[in-house]
């Protein structure tokens, strides 16, 4: 069955004599928490279109030893349905830094024309991108996740002590940078009857020729795993993807 899945907070004695131990030991529980990912993660989210049912999503996220493995597979709903399912796969290692994919795949129904297939050379700092049988290259550097793997890399990093964070991503296509602004105080977000306290992540300082925006509300007490992801194409059409279930172990 699932399950929200809730983290004890600490409470703080406001002795000020005391302040400084209990800085120092909050940030090494949160440390710890996100360094210590759970070894398997189900989660499912409605997408929408402009408002509008678009797609089913459901991601599980395992660990066996230090290796990781992530399938998120998305099937349309109506008239989308037609589009056929689009599956994203991410394959990797679990280091203290967090998630260090070597493969990332993405197939979009039976179209061999749409599958993108990436791999991650760490040996020489390369980043190989296979679109319709060409290879783009790119310099790999450290922290460099896929589509399917970046919303998982929040679980690593101290986020709640933190008022900015960049993200360099590959789409399969390209690879970018995203610095993203945190929100100083935690937004509730309810979703199928749950409520969850979240980081808000808004983008800050985009680059100019990246056409797209996207927003994240991250679970404070769900291992920062994304509640809600808020997308803006280029056309100003707007994709939403909210969580209605999640399962931890």
């Amino acid at each position: 069955m699932f399950r929200p899945i809730r983290l004890i907070s600490l409470t703080f004695v406001s002795f000020s004599f005391l302040t400084s131990v209990f800085l120092a030991t909050a940030y090494a529980q949160e440390v710890s928490v996100a360094k210590i990912p759970p070894k398997l993660i189900q989660a499912n989210y409605d997408v929408t279109k402009n408002g509008q049912p678009f797609a089913k999503m459901k991601e599980q996220f395992t660990v066996t030893g230090n290796s990781y493995k992530l399938e998120s597979v998305s099937k349309g709903v109506g008239v989308y349905a037609l589009f056929g399912e689009r599956k994203l796969t991410s394959i990797g290692e679990v280091t203290p830094e967090g998630l260090r994919p070597t493969h990332f795949e993405l197939r979009q129904g039976d179209n061999a024309k749409k599958f993108l297939f990436t791999d991650f050379d760490w040996a020489n700092k390369i980043l190989h991108m296979k679109v319709k049988n060409t290879v783009k290259d790119a310099v790999l550097t450290p922290g460099t996740q896929d589509l399917a793997s970046y919303p998982y890399q929040f679980m690593f990093i101290p986020t709640a002590l933190k008022d900015a964070i960049t993200v360099t991503l590959t789409t399969g296509k390209k690879l970018n940078q995203y610095p993203y602004k945190i929100s100083a105080e935690h937004e509730t977000i309810e979703s199928a009857g749950v409520q969850y306290k979240t980081l808000h992540l808004v983008p800050a300082g985009q680059d100019k020729s990246q056409t797209e925006t996207k927003e994240l509300w991250l679970g404070a007490e769900q291992h920062y795993l994304p509640v809600r992801i808020l997308l803006v194409d280029e056309n100003g059409e707007k994709l939403e993807q909210t969580l209605t279930e999640l399962h931890v172990e």
